[in-house]
This record gives C-alpha cells, sequence and structure tokens, in this order.
C-alpha cells in the first residue's frame, strides 16, 4: 500500500476576514502551505470545481449559508467527495462536536486557535486519517 501523500494543499473555507488572515499566515509560514480561501460557503460551491484540495477547514457559523450545509453540498461535487474536512467553531460543546463528526468532519477545531499550532494540529489530524 502506498502511503499518503504529505498535506500540502488546504482550502480555507472562512467568512471573517481576520481569522481568514490569521490561519492563512500560520499555515502558509510554519508548514508551507499552499491554502485556497473561499470567504463563504457559496464562494466555495461556485468554485469547487477548480479546487483539489487534500483537506478543507471549514467555519461553521457563516452567514448565508452556514458550514454544515456547505459541506453537504461539497460532498455532492465528484471532486469533493472523500476530501477530509475540519470544521473550525467557536461552538464547542459535546452534542455540537459529535454532530460535526456525524456530519463527516474528522475534528473540530477551537476558535479562537492558537496560529502557532494551527498547522501541527491539522498535519496530527491528517496524519491520524491517513494511518501515519
Amino acid at each position: 500500500m502506498d502511503s499518503p501523500a504529505p498535506l500540502k494543499k488546504i482550502l480555507l473555507i472562512e467568512d471573517d476576514p481576520d481569522i481568514r488572515e490569521i490561519a492563512c499566515l500560520a499555515l502558509e509560514s510554519t508548514q508551507n502551505f499552499s491554502v485556497d480561501v473561499c470567504s463563504s460557503g457559496l464562494e466555495a460551491l461556485e468554485r469547487a470545481a477548480s479546487l483539489s484540495p487534500q483537506l478543507v477547514l471549514l467555519d461553521v457559523m457563516m452567514p448565508g449559508m452556514d458550514g454544515p450545509t456547505t459541506l453537504k453540498k461539497l460532498r455532492l461535487q465528484p471532486n469533493f467527495a472523500d476530501v477530509p474536512v475540519i470544521f473550525l467553531t467557536a461552538k464547542v460543546r459535546p452534542h455540537e462536536i459529535e454532530n460535526y463528526r456525524q456530519l463527516g468532519a474528522l475534528e473540530v477545531i477551537t476558535k479562537p486557535f492558537d496560529p502557532l499550532t494551527l498547522a501541527d494540529a491539522l498535519l496530527e489530524v491528517w496524519n491520524r486519517h491517513n494511518g501515519s
């Protein structure tokens, strides 16, 4: 069995411009990830055909279309059917986290997150998901 490709390409879907900027800077500078950014679920759906992330970091609470709805609609796109997703949210009560996992999220990262450890947290989830 081939070992999984190293994590390099991430799609960040987040409506808050400050969080987008901090997350991108953290991911690009600490692990040299390539990060595509969408500011809404609708934008992610409109651009889905041209995106090929290995991992999606998805905000739960966004205006218009929330994260869970965005995830359901992205899963209908052929190139997103099996892409691992990590939710990013401030809503982290146990029943909410369980609900996000039932929707297909590998993990839930709490806002506010530590920019210095964000990339390592994504790598840890990636490696665990791929059996590394």
